[in-house]
């Protein structure tokens, strides 16, 4: 009887909480929105099926020593997992759109405002009993703005690591939800004629100017921004990769096997910050109502300056082009398309969009070194 009882008290049914079960369901919704609705499926599936491991009682996955514990303290801690991330995503970027037309840059720049509205609405929410955001923690969270996973889990991971799951979850779940949450947005502040715009062909780019772009960015982050190096370098590394055309195998490398992997212990990584101590507070709703304000406005923001750039060209630029300027990339840039298409079944943005939408990437992580800078 003894030995029934001792086996009873080693049961995960005998030491479950409430509070576990509640994030296991997180975790169970996760699975269907990335197996099912095939939301963002490459992050979510991996971020919530950690998010069950690490509520399990008794597993001591989460515990010092077990998988969860170092997976998250060698590739998150470390901030390892997020900048092979960003070498991965430069590897598949083509910065051809960007280079054809520099002025898109505006529009990148112009999505991040979201940001840095976002960073006074958090310090905002501390009037209300209940939140304590520090301006760290308020940094950590307004970044969710830009729309970039990886650049949110680096940033996070060195101002509020506490926050970290809230605001990863919150992060990938606006980038795979921008097919919803950025045509109401697009379609209230553009008429139908601004959005029927046609926009002329992109001169072609040469190799040596994709060659020394990345080149370029990473002299000019070197000189005026350090604090960004580490993420705009990686990023501009795997671009390099790409377009020198001499190491095509490391180029491939950084696209599938090694991007692919790091993207397996990212996810778990992460879903290991889901534990219920972490989650389920006040301030995790707080995150999740910042991150889709700092989203909106972002989206926002770029529409308005592409608006005030089509004017001055006197409409030679469709103001869709600005919600691109997110770093969704390429869902932005495809939702451009998408929204155009409506207005004038001629009307192919895609191309045009990609400008904005690489330009966005660059300007995220460049915001994320202003952050870091200030307050890090």
């Amino acid at each position: 009887m003894e030995g029934l009882l001792t086996l009873w008290h080693d049961t995960g049914i005998y030491h479950f909480e409430w509070k576990q079960l509640v994030m296991m369901a997180v975790g169970a919704v996760l699975l269907y929105l990335a197996i099912v609705r095939k939301f963002e499926p490459l992050l979510l599936l991996p971020i919530g099926f950690g998010a069950i491991l690490a509520n399990i009682p008794n597993a001591g996955l989460n515990d010092e020593g077990g998988l969860l514990y170092y997976v998250y303290h060698i590739g998150i801690d470390s901030g390892v997992f997020p900048l092979l991330i960003f070498m991965g995503v430069g590897a598949m970027t083509d910065f051809g759109a960007l280079i054809a037309n520099p002025k898109m840059l505006f529009l990148g720049a112009a999505a991040q405002f979201g940001i840095f509205a976002t960073l006074f609405g958090a310090i905002a929410l501390n009037v209300i009993p209940g939140f304590e955001f520090t301006l760290q923690d308020a940094s950590a969270i307004a970044i969710i703005g830009g729309a970039d996973g990886p650049t949110a889990i680096f940033l996070a991971s060195k101002l509020a690591p506490h926050l970290l799951g809230a605001i990863a979850v919150a992060a990938y779940s606006y980038m795979a939800l921008v097919p919803l949450i950025q045509p109401p947005i697009m379609k209230a502040l553009t008429t139908k004629e601004e959005r029927a715009i046609k926009m002329e062909q992109l001169r072609p780019v040469s190799k040596r100017e994709k060659i020394l772009f990345p080149l370029l960015v990473l002299g000019a982050c070197i000189m005026l921004l350090p604090a960004a190096t580490p993420l705009v370098g990686m990023f501009c590394l795997g671009n390099l990769m790409r377009e020198s055309g001499v190491v095509d195998r490391l180029s491939h490398a950084a696209q599938s096997e090694i991007i692919n992997a790091v993207t397996i212990f990212l996810g778990l990584a992460v879903g290991s910050k889901l534990s219920a101590e972490y989650f389920l507070t006040l301030e995790t709703l707080g995150i999740l109502v910042l991150g889709a304000v700092a989203f909106a406005i972002g989206t926002g923001s770029g529409v308005i300056m592409a608006k005030i750039m089509s004017r001055m060209s006197g409409g030679k630029i469709n103001p869709l082009l600005g919600a691109a300027g997110v770093s969704a990339v390429p869902m932005a840039a495809r939702v451009v398309n998408k929204v155009g298409l409506e207005a004038n079944p001629q009307n192919f943005l895609l191309m045009h969009a990609m400008g904005p939408n690489v330009a966005g990437v660059l300007g995220s992580a460049v915001a994320a070194g202003v952050l870091l800078a200030l307050v890090g």
